[in-house]
């Protein structure tokens, strides 16, 4: 059996940086289905510009995203959800031609 490697001067080697593993919270309390009737669970994965968050932001699984972004749409076609952030609907932005 082999040895590990020693390091020979441990006091000048560098902590290896680890991020800590996100858990995806739906996976966590055990949810199967993503309800798009609850905005208010709804709110918390999308950004303050109205989109969608990423998984490496909001840190849920691959299958979860996807349950979440079907979710998030159709909460935005019934209007339980913004499709853009309050501020961004008047009509003195720079671009609306008048």
């Amino acid at each position: 059996m082999a040895k590990p490697r020693e390091v020979k001067n441990k006091k000048w080697t560098k902590p290896r940086y680890v991020p800590k593993r996100k858990v995806c919270s739906f996976c966590k309390d055990k949810i199967k289905v993503v309800d798009y009737k609850d905005p208010v669970k709804l709110r918390l994965y999308i950004s303050d510009r109205g989109k969608i968050t990423p998984r490496r932001k909001n840190g849920a699984c691959a299958k979860h995203q996807r349950l979440l972004a079907t979710a998030v749409k159709r909460a935005r076609h019934l209007a339980l959800l913004p499709y853009v952030p309050l501020h961004s609907r008047g009509t003195e932005s720079v671009g609306l031609r008048h």
